[in-house]
């Protein structure tokens, strides 16, 4: 207790610092989750993919990034045992942040796409392991966050897959793929403004105290939807296309339609990602700071402060400004050749299942999800359709990425309890 009344100051400060960090390397690494598909696609340029990033990635972070942080910074380590020894808890949660941040930095320079949440839970996991023991580690809790990254995916690659299979039968497949490219259009944006809002509205925005019935939650998630929909038909309707179409022509046009149709896309990619992976930063500065401000309690039900969500919100974005184009490339080009219809369904079918994962608090990965709908797109053309090797170079990536965070943030623990021990 002592420590914590002579360091909490500095404390919260390195863990403010060590919060930015770690949240621009999400940025910087993340960005590829949020925006690639939709400059692989041909759909946004980079400077417009980083302006639309820049203010969803911020809102999701902010309106809804409160559940998974709690499972961050709370559920992944039981710290009963260290209960008259809160430093512990402060130097783990600062090591964390700080062996997260410095793996995110060396994969965003190499361009790998590894996944934040690994970097962070493999962190946690490491200094629990060496600074509590291997009992205080939730297993449970980890054994679902482990079978997320399996599942989710699947799921993902899933949703994408029969996404492209609609397209396929609903508009390339018929007479006039151009008539009902143009017909069908605005009903799949509609899917994108209406599941985002009402999966936000039913749990996303408790933290800012609205708190929606079920049934106003449909009503207001329709009418987004509905909006959505429109600025999709009217984007749509300026769009010039060959008077007498030949049949090429017929496919070309279709991919016309789904180029603006992308931003939504984009938009609702970047707010999922925001809403999700804000807590692999702001996680361990929440635990550290409810520590510090209620004097030592490391049991204690602390709610998430704003700032703290805005801290995420800013370092996220702060880093997809910097670096995050060099992922972006190898995920928007290298698994498999996307077109605006195909990077539509990629993006589309990512951003539901991200954010279904982030209200449920399970901590998924963005990238695997990504990656899988990718995946997922490539596999609707055939195996043959997909970079195998490049699959394979990033699933490496992810398996190293969890003993790189825990062996680094076992030498930081050992490093910062050795300064102010």
């Amino acid at each position: 207790m002592e420590i914590i009344a002579a360091y909490g100051f500095i404390f919260i400060i390195i863990a403010v610092v060590f919060g930015l960090y770690m949240t621009w390397g999400v940025g910087a690494n993340d960005l590829a989750n949020a925006m690639g598909t939709s400059v692989g696609a041909g759909a946004v340029t980079v400077k417009q993919a980083i302006c639309i990033a820049v203010v969803f990635e911020f809102l999701g972070a902010v309106l809804a990034g409160g559940h998974v942080t709690t499972t961050i910074r709370k559920g992944i380590v039981d710290p009963s045992a260290i209960i008259n020894e809160p430093q512990i808890l402060v130097y783990g949660m600062l090591a964390s942040l700080l062996a997260a941040a410095v793996w995110l930095t060396i994969a965003s320079a190499k361009g790998w796409p590894v996944s934040t949440t690994h970097s962070i839970v493999g962190a946690i996991v490491g200094f629990a392991i060496v600074g509590i023991g291997i009992d205080a580690v939730n297993w449970d809790k980890i054994i679902k966050v482990v079978a997320s990254w399996i599942i989710s995916p699947l799921v993902g690659g899933t949703i994408s897959f029969l996404l492209v299979i609609s397209i396929r039968k609903l508009i390339l497949n018929t007479d006039n793929p151009l008539g009902n490219a143009k017909k069908y259009a605005p009903g799949y944006v509609f899917l994108v403004g209406f599941i985002i809002s009402l999966v936000t509205l039913f749990k996303g925005l408790k933290h800012l105290e609205m708190d929606l019935s079920i049934w106003a939650s449909f009503l207001v998630a329709v009418c987004i939807g509905g909006l959505v929909a429109f600025l999709g038909w009217l984007l749509i309707r300026r769009i010039k296309f060959d008077e007498n179409p030949d049949r090429r022509s017929h496919f070309a046009g279709v991919e016309k339609v789904f180029t603006p149709l992308m931003l939504f896309t984009a938009c609702s990619m970047a707010f999922a990602h925001g809403s999700n992976d804000v807590a692999n930063g702001i996680g361990p500065l929440a635990a550290v700071f409810s520590i510090v401000n209620s004097g030592g309690e490391v049991m204690q039900q602390a709610p998430l402060p704003l700032w703290i969500l805005l801290i995420g919100g800013g370092g996220i974005v702060l880093g997809l400004v910097t670096l995050g184009y060099r992922v972006m490339l190898t995920v928007g080009k290298k698994i498999t050749e996307l077109t605006p219809s195909r990077g539509f369904c990629a993006e589309l079918g990512a951003a539901v299942t991200v954010v279904l994962a982030s209200r449920t608090g399970i901590p998924v990965s963005t990238t695997h999800i990504l990656v899988g709908a990718v995946f997922g797109v490539g596999l609707a053309r055939g195996v043959g359709a997909l970079d195998l090797r490049v699959v394979l170079n990033i699933i490496i990536s992810w398996v190293v990425t969890l003993p790189a965070g825990g062996i680094m943030a076992a030498f930081f623990f050992f490093t910062l309890k050795g300064i102010f021990g």
